[in-house]
């Protein structure tokens, strides 16, 4: 298993951030995701109005009765593949997350078994005995 490289010093936060983004020692694809995902439900967001916007184009071409029935099934319909895609993308937006803080729990167990091992005394090989004097 590879040892993870000692990290320089480092003082303030422009060193930080620039070292970090040099080294994958800390992830930052958390905070990015998050900003695909308010990106993606912006997307869907877009994907309702325009699901509003057809149904009302139906309900005005159409005649008054078949124009209102056309338009209420295409806004419940809309609105349940919207609801679908709300859901699914949550899911998988949740599911990067956690690979990643798996990726994070990987790794503080990684230095805590290192950190362990470290600090246990070193022991004889199992074949060689110890001789009195």
């Amino acid at each position: 298993m590879r040892r993870p490289r000692p990290t320089p010093a480092r003082d303030g936060l422009p060193k930080t951030l620039f070292w970090d983004l040099l080294t994958f020692e800390k992830l930052m694809a958390n905070q990015v995701i998050h900003l695909i995902y308010w990106s993606g439900l912006g997307i869907i967001a877009l994907i309702a109005f325009g699901i509003i916007g057809s149904a009302i184009g139906v309900a005005f071409r159409e005649d008054v009765l078949m124009g209102a029935l056309l338009a209420v099934s295409v806004l419940v319909g809309g609105f349940l593949v919207v609801t679908i895609l709300v859901l699914l993308w949550r899911a998988f937006c949740e599911l990067y997350v956690a690979l990643f803080r798996l990726s994070d729990d990987l790794h503080a167990i990684r230095q805590a078994t290192e950190a362990e091992v470290a600090a246990r005394p070193p022991q004889a090989p199992s074949g060689v005995r110890a001789t009195e004097n």
